[in-house]
């Protein structure tokens, strides 16, 4: 069980520059992109290095849902720099490319794809000693302040896939709520929907021991493990919350109280999902936001057209649910029960539809885009959203039920419209 550093509180910010001088960093990288550059967690970011006299250099050239290019570009940057430490200051973007140039930059030597998940890379293990990181996560949702995993679109591919190793965790992850306050209402609901679905996967996974084979050595582990008795105390904890807070924070910016407990659910749900994993509706979304055409979402300020990270994992979220029901039915419905459905009546070979039903309702409620056909596609796609999903072994084998090519166009097609 790798367990994560955080620091939570309003205005903790203010003390990172007392966290470097106490690292004895001489020189450190800002990692952050160019909307947050000019607003007021980095503000808040950058007055507390000026007070501690911090030499730092900053980078601001993040790619919203980063590429393997926009990966190598942040990378170069930190190889060019010589850091003893870095502090990201974002989103799942920011603090998941900080990871990367952290990782590449202690590595110098290595290839790319050495440490990018298999089968797309080789997926070695990170043996290399890696320098500090702190993160400043500033979205209610990845979570990625308390993993090691780091994603991006492998553009050749035209997929998702990611770099998981306990060895790129952030040092610290500093939990201000302050900083929720600077979201727009969609991103709000994105990274809320992504923390909705680590807490239902990584709940729903398949239990550490039914996963096969044992590793040869204890460094081949992988971080994900299949769901587990201390990451189910998060993973449940965190719905509680999702359930009673997030439709408070989309709907209302200056509900400070729900929008500062969707982010330490976020950090609750990474430490579930961080050791667990999570299973169909991540490893499906990744060909969802690589093959995106022309959508462009509400609310993000980008040139290019993206499906959101967490967009792209709830829609699939009711078709995948009710399909993996079957195995611990119980867990389906108790989540079920936990956002909102009335299950004194159910019986347990329902779990699935009542899941099911209970979050197209709260997705409904929530203004969210119909299914994939909303988002661009159609059944003419569903060969190639298969075919991108199929490399996802990481997180797939983890679902409880195993599927077959034809579950996962069934499940593709019963998402392409939710109402």
């Amino acid at each position: 069980m790798a367990i994560s550093n955080i620091r939570y509180g309003q205005g903790v910010t203010k003390e990172i520059g007392m966290d470097l001088q106490n690292l004895g960093a001489r020189k450190v990288c800002l990692m952050t992109d160019k909307n947050l550059s000019q607003l007021p967690p980095v503000n808040a970011v950058l007055n507390s290095l000026a007070k501690y006299g911090i030499n730092f250099q900053m980078y601001d050239n993040v790619r919203v849902e980063p590429t393997d290019q926009s990966f190598l570009d942040a990378i170069q940057f930190a190889k060019k720099g010589e850091f003893d430490a870095y502090v990201a200051v974002g989103g799942g973007s920011v603090m998941d490319t900080c990871k990367a140039a952290n990782l590449y930059a202690s590595s110098p030597t290595s290839d790319f794809l050495d440490y990018v998940n298999a089968p797309i890379g080789k997926g070695k293990p990170v043996t290399v000693p890696l320098k500090p990181l702190i993160a400043v996560p500033t979205t209610a949702g990845t979570g990625s302040e308390t993993t090691g995993v780091a994603i991006f679109d492998f553009k050749e591919l035209k997929v998702k896939t990611g770099i998981a190793s306990r060895a790129i965790k952030p040092t610290l992850g500093i939990i201000d709520p302050l900083h929720t306050l600077s979201m727009p209402e969609r991103i709000v609901a994105n990274s809320g929907f992504d923390v909705l679905c680590h807490a239902l996967e990584s709940y729903t996974a398949l239990p550490y021991n039914m996963r096969s084979p044992c590793p040869s050595n204890p460094i081949n582990r992988p971080a994900y493990q299949g769901s587990n008795p201390i990451s189910d105390v998060w993973a449940l904890h965190a719905l509680r919350i999702v359930a009673k807070y997030l439709k408070r924070a989309i709907r209302s910016p200056e509900d400070h109280e729900a929008r500062a407990k969707m982010h330490l659910a976020s950090a609750f749900a990474g430490i579930g999902f961080g050791n667990a994993g999570v299973h169909l509706c991540h490893g499906m979304s990744y060909p969802i936001s690589g093959l995106v055409k022309t959508y462009k979402p509400k609310d993000y300020n980008v040139d290019h057209s993206l499906v959101p990270h967490g967009l792209s994992v709830v829609l699939t979220s009711p078709a995948v649910f009710a399909f993996t029901a079957q195995i611990h039915p119980e867990r389906h419905l108790e989540a079920a029960e936990i956002l909102g459905a009335d299950i004194r009546t159910a019986r347990i070979k329902d779990a699935g539809f009542i899941l099911a039903d209970t979050l197209r309702k709260f997705l409904f409620d929530l203004n969210v885009d119909d299914g994939l056909a909303a988002v661009g596609y159609s059944k003419a796609d569903i060969p190639a959203l298969v075919k991108g999903t199929l490399p996802q072994e990481r997180v797939t084998k983890l679902s409880p039920r195993p599927q077959t090519e034809e579950d996962l166009s069934a499940l593709f097609e019963a998402s392409m419209k939710l109402y």
